[in-house]
């Protein structure tokens, strides 16, 4: 069974992955792409289908840790 992927929360709608963290150093990890998140409150990188989650968008729903 694979792992879900990862889900990140953000607070602008703009964001850059890598495809870096959890121990994968960018080196290792796929092309900087820019995503840009629109109404739909998220957006999901085409390289590695992390998820950028914006805090207090619609897709938010109440799972973002506060901080």
């Amino acid at each position: 069974m694979t792992q879900a992927p990862e889900t990140m929360f953000v607070r602008t709608r703009r964001i850059a992955c890598d495809g870096s963290g959890d121990g994968v150093p960018a080196a290792l990890g796929h092309p900087r792409v820019w995503l840009e998140i629109d109404e739909s409150g998220y957006v999901e990188c085409g390289y590695c289908d992390r998820r950028f989650v914006l805090v207090g968008g619609p897709a938010d729903k109440g799972e973002a840790k506060a901080g």
